[in-house]
């Protein structure tokens, strides 16, 4: 495949490929905030393990240790599947078409 492009083909692929954060916050904290963000979704992991388990500690009988075991299995598995998770920001193109659509409303309402 040719790597020469039309600039109607780069633009299209621009639309396509490039994204803007439209989360609603400066743009340069995500740098902070997603670290931090999985830095707490794995403390709260580690924090609910380790409770599950403070029951089995010390001379616990096999039925307990068996029991904490599934427990930490269970709650960890819980806290996993509501941990943090990066979303994309929004593609290039959407973002256009929004801001297309708002100036449409917005000269249509002038109008009225």
């Amino acid at each position: 495949m040719s790597k020469v492009k039309t600039p109607q083909e780069k633009k299209r692929l621009s639309y396509e490929h490039d994204r803007r954060n439209t989360y609603g916050e400066n743009q340069k904290s995500s740098r902070k905030n997603i670290p931090r963000s999985k830095q707490l979704s794995h403390q709260s992991e580690r924090r609910v393990i380790r409770q599950a388990l403070v029951g089995a500690q010390g001379q616990a009988a096999a039925e307990r240790s068996d029991d904490a075991q599934s427990q930490v299995l269970r709650k960890g598995q819980m806290k996993k599947l509501k941990a943090f998770r990066k979303s994309p920001d929004t593609s290039l193109g959407e973002i256009i078409r929004q801001r297309l659509r708002n100036r449409r409303q917005q000269a249509e309402s002038i109008l009225r």
